[in-house]
């Protein structure tokens, strides 16, 4: 998936040699139109992928989310546990040496006292003996009350990581029968497909250099009014080393990304930290406006967000596109642009 209008040109395309070919057809012109008919099955399942993959990073976003509290409440239960047991192991300690020694031991060792005050100072002693203990109990009670809530609340989380887990796993299984049959149309025809992908890569290529200074592409999106935030414009020469590197689901670098991946792999080396999500990103930073994009910013497609990029000036972006293609800049030229912000 790249862009809806493709489907419908690469039908009218079809269309077209079906009614210009001769009754006898050759075998090359056969291929090439049956290429261009499967181009647009692939285009309309890149679609599909894309819209599943977004909803895979975000399941798997949340599953991290998850699994990081139920390692969090596990440390804490642990420290619980363990101060729970050097408690309980001073008490017992305690209650031994009373049992051994019996009240005829404590009676002895006040009144085995020289002076009133030697006799007084015992006492005030065992008090204080008697008020520590005191003390450790009561903790030791609410420790087990608070680990009793960390256990229920371990189990929550726990419940929660495997719901989500489940989800991830489900998306995932599904883009992988996409994608296997996606290889099932490709077979056979693998080359004449590379060589349209490679006609339209041209195209894009093409059609980016031509914008110049044009902001591109329809949909203005909502008026922000004027970003107070400088823009990163340093970031686009950090995007621009990875051009060509391969597109691929779920992946985030270094040298394989899917869009939103891509972007917050990008943004990483200068410091900001973007979740892997294009629906999550747009909510990182100042919205910005159309009208005052500048280089740097992320600009975001579909409804709901399926896709990202990075603006790049002259009304072009450089962005991970979909399966089967690479890191490339094109023109921001979608009818589906949804907005854009200023991490």
């Amino acid at each position: 998936m790249y862009h809806r209008s493709r489907l419908i040109a690469a039908s009218i395309v079809v269309s077209l040699l079906m009614a210009a070919a001769p009754a006898l057809a050759t075998p090359v012109n056969d291929k090439r139109a049956q290429a261009i008919a499967v181009k647009a099955q692939i285009d309309a399942l890149d679609n599909k992928l894309e819209l599943a993959t977004e909803d895979y990073d975000v399941a798997a976003a949340a599953y991290h989310k998850a699994n990081t509290k139920v390692a969090s409440i596990k440390v804490r239960l642990g420290r619980i546990n363990s101060k729970t047991s050097v408690l309980q192991s001073s008490l017992n300690t305690r209650a031994n040496s009373m049992y051994r020694s019996g009240p005829t031991g404590i009676l002895e060792v006040l009144f085995g006292a020289t002076s009133f005050q030697d006799f007084a100072a015992t006492w005030d002693f065992l008090n204080q003996q008697n008020q520590t203990e005191s003390k450790s109990v009561a903790e030791l009670k609410g420790l087990r009350v608070e680990a009793e809530s960390a256990k229920a609340q371990l189990e929550t989380a726990q419940a929660e990581a495997k719901k989500v887990y489940a989800t991830m796993k489900g998306r995932k299984t599904y883009i992988e029968s996409q994608l296997g049959q996606r290889k099932k149309l490709l077979r056979g025809i693998e080359s004449e497909i590379a060589a349209l992908q490679a006609a339209e890569r041209a195209a894009r290529a093409a059609a980016a250099r031509r914008y110049g200074g044009r902001s591109g592409g329809r949909g203005t999106g909502w008026d922000w009014g004027s970003p107070t935030r400088a823009p990163r414009s340093g970031v686009v020469q950090i995007a621009m080393k990875y051009l060509g590197c391969s597109y691929q689901w779920g992946a985030s670098g270094p040298s394989r990304f899917d869009c939103s991946g891509f972007t917050m792999f990008v943004y990483a080396q200068v410091g900001v930290s973007l979740p892997h999500s294009s629906g999550a990103q747009i909510n990182c930073g100042e919205r910005v406006s159309r009208a005052n994009l500048k280089p740097g910013d992320l600009v975001f497609f579909g409804s709901p967000i399926h896709h990202v990029g990075m603006y790049i000036g002259g009304g072009r972006m450089i962005h991970s596109p979909h399966t089967g293609d690479v890191v490339s800049i094109d023109p921001m030229d979608r009818g589906d642009y949804a907005g854009a912000c200023r991490p």
